[in-house]
């Protein structure tokens, strides 16, 4: 069980950082590619596309086939993605491209295997510790983005210091993203049948009228988060700080290095404050402040001020994730947490594949800042919403302390 549970700690740390690596690169390395934002945009949508259907099928066949088969598939097919990427800047073979190897724009690790490393958690930890266990996760998650936003400077390094081709640096970091997942292929293959789903394998998972109603209701909310997620994904948002204040790419993957290590701290918090006040609570009354503070920095006189803000920004705005995790994963039985992880990723993704297409068209047509707004304001009434349609539903850890 700790071999395990430490497995899906490594892999969620190459896997994170191998997106958050293109999630920076990915909308820098389009527009010197030629491509204005309504096409960077668009193949961000392609990206998260492929990246919702690969999380509807995990969610219908990953128990059947096997958990851990599952995993290794889609490692293959996304290091393969990154390999084909750069090879090509016609934009129906890039958008081709983008679908089939599920290339993530959003810069987190919000795919398909997240699903299924998700239902496998909480059967590695007691109730008490769900929570915990889920903040240790996204902190190795983070901690791989902040480092993956590092490397995002590495082509300036190796234009200025090393006189290599723009061209052949961003194919390099791009190959080093596949290589981060055939990596974790290897890794998933010592996984052991404790993963697996313990009951007689069924072609359809039988789910109560109770949890139902839970996921429609929870689905929703979060495809509304999601579509204002859409517009703020990490690589329109290095689009805007590049375009907007003239940012290098180095100064944008240093931003989002403190970015990823505010956000891994804010987990570890998340799980102390929601050990107090609930999940709930926990996920609705840090996560409006945050959408405030995103406002702001479409009004910032410089980078510097904006990237102060954006950090503020950061260090609360992932503190709503383990305790959503953990949340989802709670209200539901065990057998149904494969399906309940996969319904609710999938309404996610579906929802953050509307918004780049939008986000980008609005940058070039209305306003660079017109996706802050938009995206902040979603993110809001989403907030409201939760608090009022879930603050009566509680885990089990606190039905059991009242």
């Amino acid at each position: 069980m700790k071999r395990d549970f430490l497995i899906i700690l490594i892999t969620a740390w190459f896997r994170a950082f191998a997106i958050s690596l293109s999630g920076l690169i990915f909308g820098i390395y389009l527009a010197k590619e030629g491509l204005n934002p309504s096409s960077i945009g668009t193949l961000v949508t392609a990206g998260l596309a492929g990246g919702a259907l690969a999380t509807l099928i995990v969610t219908l066949i990953a128990d059947s086939w096997g958990r851990k088969k599952v995993l290794i598939f889609l490692s293959i097919i996304s290091a393969i993605g990154g390999i084909l990427l750069p090879l090509n800047n016609q934009i129906l073979f890039l958008g081709i491209i983008s679908f089939l190897g599920m290339i993530n724009g959003m810069g987190r690790d919000r795919g398909a295997a997240l699903v299924i490393e998700q239902a496998i958690l909480p059967t590695l930890a007691e109730d008490q510790k769900r929570t915990k266990w889920f903040a240790w996760y996204n902190v190795l998650q983070d901690a791989a983005h902040a480092i993956g936003a590092l490397c995002a400077g590495l082509p300036t390094i190796f234009v200025i210091g090393f006189n290599w081709e723009e061209k052949f640096a961003y194919t390099f970091l791009f190959f080093l993203y596949a290589s981060c997942f055939l990596v974790t292929a290897g890794l998933y293959s010592f996984l052991s049948e404790k993963v697996e789903i313990q009951k007689p394998k069924q072609s359809r998972v039988p789910v109560t009228k109770e949890t139902k109603k839970h996921l429609m209701k929870i689905s929703s909310l979060f495809a509304l988060d999601s579509i204002g997620g859409g517009f703020l994904t990490s690589a329109l948002l290095s689009y805007f700080f590049f375009k907007q204040f003239d940012a290098t790419p180095a100064q944008i993957g240093v931003l989002y290095f403190l970015a990823r290590i505010a956000n891994a701290f804010s987990h570890l918090a998340a799980a102390f404050l929601a050990k107090r006040f609930g999940l709930v609570n926990t996920m609705v009354f840090t996560h409006i402040p945050s959408s405030f503070l995103l406002i702001t920095v479409a009004f910032a006189p410089s980078f510097t001020i904006a990237a102060i803000l954006f950090l503020i920004r950061e260090s609360l705005v992932e503190m709503d994730v383990p305790t959503r995790q953990s949340y989802v994963m709670a209200i539901v039985k065990p057998e149904e947490r494969t399906l309940a992880s996969g319904v609710t990723h999938l309404v996610r993704l579906g929802a953050w594949a509307i918004g780049p297409a939008f986000a980008g068209l609005a940058m070039q047509s209305v306003s660079m800042l017109s996706p802050l707004f938009a995206g902040a304001g979603l993110k809001i009434t989403y907030d409201l919403l939760l608090y009022f349609s879930f603050r009566k539903v509680k885990p089990p850890e606190e039905i059991q302390s009242h």
